[in-house]
């Protein structure tokens, strides 16, 4: 086999779960101030799903094959001039907005800003299931500026940011209610929350007055607005994709009219933010929660799972590199 090259997730469609597959590409070489990293594992994110339906399309146009995958656990294989990482340390990151996907691969090239030292003691198929709870840091942190003894509300308690979210709303000190499926709410708990509530079986208005709302869905947002205390802050990381003109439009003109503003981001993070992660879990604030692990052939079925709904934390995909 061409060591120049390796496998990767790839796809030549929009479509379902279906028209994944394993295939050969060029071995990327990192560049100055790039690492080159042997992938272990990587998670399965919402987006992805979003991009490979074709949902985006109108962003990511149609050449193809595309490529999927966002963040990544591994070690480090080469890397560029003027980097501070080696060959053999173990890191993990995330892939930035103009990179797009593709580590769901056996190599991906990161620039150094986006990768951080893997925590001691954390396993790297487990530790898959964590960057993207930078976004849940960022949110809480930055964005809403939640404050010990403050009502939290989480929307997807249970879900990737979700799950991170409740364990961090706690140790910032807020009062944690999480949103979730019944089958979940037992999780939920344990993760930390005050109060695990079925979202199936209450209606918004009767969850009381919370002081910041973070949502993960991106629909009924007017509902959860409706729910701020003064002074209260929401942040969405999701939008309706069924009716994306309505639902931006909403967030956009929130900030003129009602009770509080709907703030709407996507996740960027870079080493600081991974630095901050890498303490929490260090202090025991925080833990990687894998709802079930794939192989890399199976890829495919890991999208399928998270279409299907009901995760608890994250599927995560184990590369085995030749």
């Amino acid at each position: 086999m061409d060591d120049r090259s390796m496998k990767a997730v790839l796809y030549d469609r929009y479509g379902g779960p279906d028209v994944l597959y394993v295939g050969r590409v060029p071995r990327p070489v990192p560049g100055p101030g790039e690492v080159l990293v042997k992938v272990s594992a990587f998670s399965v994110n919402g987006g992805e799903l979003s991009a490979r339906s074709g949902r985006l399309r109108l962003l990511l146009g149609r050449r193809f094959p595309k490529r999927v995958g966002l963040d990544f656990t591994g070690e480090v294989a080469a890397h560029g001039a003027a980097t501070r990482f080696a060959p053999g340390d173990r890191v993990w990151g995330v892939l930035g907005r103009t990179s797009g996907f593709g580590s769901a691969a056996e190599y991906v090239t990161v620039p150094e800003e986006r990768v951080g030292p893997l925590p001691d003691g954390l396993d790297p198929v487990d530790a898959a299931a964590l960057p993207v709870a930078t976004t849940a840091v960022t949110a809480l942190r930055d964005k809403t500026g939640l404050r010990p003894g403050e009502r939290l509300l989480v929307r997807g308690a249970a879900g990737g940011v979700g799950n991170a979210a409740v364990q961090l709303g706690r140790a910032y000190g807020a009062k944690v209610t999480g949103l979730a499926r019944a089958a979940n709410l037992d999780l939920v708990r344990d993760l930390g929350a005050h109060e695990a509530v079925d979202h199936r079986s209450v209606r918004p208005a009767d969850l009381g007055r919370f002081d910041v709302v973070l949502d993960t869905v991106g629909t009924e947002l007017r509902a959860l607005r409706g729910l701020l205390n003064p002074g209260g802050r929401m942040v969405t990381i999701a939008f309706d994709l069924s009716r994306p003109v309505t639902s931006l439009g909403y967030i956009a003109g929130s900030a003129l009219h009602g009770r509080g503003r709907v703030r709407f981001f996507s996740g960027d993070p870079r080493r600081a933010d991974l630095d901050v992660l890498a303490r929490h879990v260090a202090e025991g604030a925080l833990r990687p929660v894998v709802d079930r692990v794939f192989p890399l052939d199976d890829t495919a079925a890991a999208h399928r799972a998270l279409e299907a709904g009901g995760v608890r934390g994250k599927y995560v995909v184990r590369v085995a590199a030749e």
